[in-house]
This record gives C-alpha cells, structure tokens and sequence, in this order.
C-alpha cells in the first residue's frame, strides 16, 4: 500500500472550510473530553476515540440529507455527534445516565438515535455492513429516494460479513455506501500483515462496485470524493465504496498500550492533521484571522462544556427498571411496567 497521499489544490470557499473546520474541532474537543472523563472515571468500559480521523466523519456526513442513514462501529462518537446527537446526550449515554441517547445502556460503543437516523454504534467488527445493506434494500423495495451510507474499518475486511454484504450489494444494485475508514492498524494488527492485497478499493472493484481511495487527512478531498459517490447512488448509480486512508493518533482503546507501531511513524502521520491541514490553508489565504480561529475555538469548547454539565446531572437507571427492555411481560410491547 502507497503511503499518505498529498491533497490536490482546489478552490476553497472561505465560509465553507471554516465551518468544516469547526465540525472537525467539535469532534476533536468531544473526545479529548472523553479521554479526560474516562481517566477520571467518570465513563467506564470500553473507549475508541477518533482522534485524527475527523476529516472522514466531517466531509462524508456534509453531503447526506436528514432522511439518508447512518450505520457507524464502535469509534462512532464523531459520527454521532456530526449527524447531529447531542454532545449532552453522547456524553450522558457514556455516563450511564438515562438521558442518555439510549438511556445510558449502550455506552460509548453502541450510541442510537432514530431521530437523526443514526443506526449506530456497533461493536462488532463489521457488524453494521449487512445492517446497511438491509436497510437500503427496504428504501429500495419503497422507492424511497434515500442513502445509507455505512463506516467501518480496514480490520473488518478480514470478516465474512464485508464480502457477503458487498456482493448483496451490487447483485441487488442497492443505495448503500460502504465508506472504509482505513487507519492501517486492526488492533495492533498491520494490514499487510493480515491482507495479502492491501488495496482495499480493489477488493471492492471486484465486486462490480464503482471504488476509489481517498485522503482521508484532506476533509476537502473527502467531501469531493463523498459527494461524488452519494449523488451517484441517489441518482440509481447502485453501490459505491470508498477507501479513506487516515490515521488514528491515539492507541486503539484506552486499554491499548499501543507497542505494534512506531513513534516515528505517529509522528510523520501528526504532521498531517486534519485540524491543520485546513486552518493552514485558510490562513494562507488570509480567511482566518486569529479572532475567527479563538472563537471556533471557544464555541466547539462551550458545546463540549455544556454537554458535560448535561452529563454530570443525568440520572441513573432506577434498580427497578434494570430488566426492563430485556424480558417481555405478558401484555407488555416495550417490555416494561411503564405505559
């Protein structure tokens, strides 16, 4: 596999970068909180942070609509909160408390949220493929004019379900896009160490299904790229894939020790932050003074300040209630005593 690839010039419309870089610091802040809350043992569990992959979450979900579908894995806090779940609800969902998005039983693994059409939040490698692919086979079989757009790692290209869910996909000509979120490392497994062909846009191609790699570090490069892709499967194009090549700058959880990879090589990746990578340009052409740059700053800063405020008051699950939703009562639909 080729190395990280250098971001074609393009025009740049000064409003719109800045408010890409603004999701990009809101997913940023989100998580640098979390890793925060969790070494104070305020979230427990498991925890997978998306620092240094904001330009894929940031330049995909810009081009969905408030009907298409989300289906994300378990480093899904960016996603979510970009698909426009609340900070206060994310964080009290990792809280435990029942103000959460899924009353504090899912935790940071398994957010949810019909209302903005995020179906998760899966932690299982590869899990949320056939979701996607039954989901959009439903729109299909309604004429909804609808994407589903689904994120998932390299890792899950070892798994049966990537290749069954793809082949569905294109027999069926369905509106999915599959988006591979390829951050080198499965764990602390090295692609080429567990693929032979490390070029997971080909993989894809072999199924008949229009794939190309993007820069996953170039939130411009992501956005062109997803644009493409969605507008061509809304448009009955059938399935698309894209192979964003980024990098995590963290370890894989907080329980990794993270001794598979090289400092040097982190190093050369943080060199290419997303964050930076835009403001730089910005900056260049004189699109963003400095008070502009403070005050994305501060409002992506308030937002993650208030959700934790948010989190901080929620309530725990009553011990009455800790069945509920886990055994069906005679009578009942949710399951529980409550109307």
């Amino acid at each position: 596999m080729s190395g990280p690839m250098a971001p074609p010039p393009r025009p740049l419309d000064p409003a719109h970068g800045r408010h890409l870089l603004l999701q990009m610091l809101r997913v940023r802040r989100l998580e640098e909180k979390c890793v925060e809350l969790y070494s104070a043992a305020k979230i427990r569990g498991f925890l997978h942070v998306y620092i240094g992959e904001e330009a894929v979450a940031a330049g995909v979900l810009e081009t969905l609509g408030p009907d298409d579908a989300v289906v994300a894995t378990y480093r899904e806090h960016g996603h979510a909160l970009l698909r426009g779940v609340s900070a206060g609800a994310i964080l009290a969902e990792m809280y435990g408390a029942v103000e959460g998005c899924c009353r504090g039983r899912g935790g940071s693994m398994h957010l949810f949220d019909a209302a903005t059409r995020f179906f998760g939040g899966n932690a299982i490698v590869a899990g949320g493929l056939p979701l996607a692919v039954g989901m959009a086979l439903a729109d299909k079989m309604a004429g909804r004019s609808r994407v589903t757009v689904c994120f998932f790692g390299e890792g899950a290209v070892a798994e049966g379900e990537f290749h069954e869910s793809l082949n569905l996909a294109a027999l069926w000509q369905l509106p999915v896009l599959f988006c591979c979120e390829n951050n080198l490392y499965a764990m602390g497994t090295a692609l080429g160490r567990s693929e032979s062909q490390t070029d997971i846009a080909l993989k894809a191609a072999g199924y008949e299904i229009s794939a190309w790699a993007v820069d996953g570090m170039d939130v411009l490069a992501v956005e062109e790229a997803a644009r493409r892709a969605v507008d061509a499967v809304r448009s009955g194009g059938g399935p698309h894939f894209l192979e964003l090549r980024t990098y995590r700058f963290r370890a894989h959880s907080m329980f990794d020790p993270e001794r598979y990879r090289e400092k040097e090589e982190v190093a050369r990746w943080l060199e290419r932050d997303p964050i930076t990578l835009l403001r730089t340009a910005l900056e260049s052409d004189g699109q963003l003074p400095e008070a502009k740059w403070h005050r994305l700053q501060s409002d992506a800063d308030a937002e993650v300040a208030a959700g934790v405020d948010f989190a901080e008051a929620g309530t725990p699950e009553p011990l009455a209630d800790l069945t509920r939703f886990v055994y069906s009562e005679p009578g009942s639909h949710d399951g529980g005593s409550r109307p």
